[in-house]
């Protein structure tokens, strides 16, 4: 199998902005005062957890611990699936649809600094649970309230 290095720019080239399906992998990271790692994004001014796309050859578990270092410029250790969140549809600001399908871990920080490039990540930081601020989608939301109860393997 050959690998593309930015499987949406890829297809995007072929459909457009037509709706499509989208694989992303990404995962809530947590340090030792049980303290949330957010990213604020940079394509939407808002807070969610680090993660990102698929890229064709990857592993979910690839992709997260692969994102998370992109984002954040920090190194994790993916302890678990949180879950699987399927039914969910975005519309990005250049005006691409998708049905996002993400697989969320739960994910302990092993090394790095924090680091925010400016433009995929505007700032990132860690948030007590009682002072997380709103998260820019609903599968963010699910994945928060499902890592939140302890539950793990949920599909949605």
């Amino acid at each position: 199998m050959k690998e593309n290095p930015n499987y949406i720019r890829f297809i995007r080239e072929k459909v457009g902005n037509d709706l499509l399906f989208l694989n992303f992998a990404g995962g809530i990271i947590y340090n030792e005062k049980n303290e949330i790692l957010l990213q604020k994004r940079g394509d939407r001014n808002a807070w969610g957890f680090p993660g990102g796309a698929m890229e064709l050859g990857e592993s979910a578990e690839e992709t997260a611990i692969r994102e998370i270092f992109e984002e954040t410029g920090l190194t994790v250790n993916v302890e678990h699936l949180i879950g699987v969140y399927t039914k969910y549809f975005d519309k990005y600001p250049n005006g691409d649809e998708a049905q996002t399908i993400a697989f969320f871990f739960q994910c302990k920080l092993v090394s790095g600094e924090i680091v925010a490039d400016g433009a995929e990540s505007l700032e990132v930081r860690f948030f007590a649970v009682e002072d997380l601020p709103p998260l820019f989608n609903a599968q963010h939301e699910d994945a928060l309230k499902d890592w939140l109860s302890n539950k793990v393997g949920n599909y949605r």
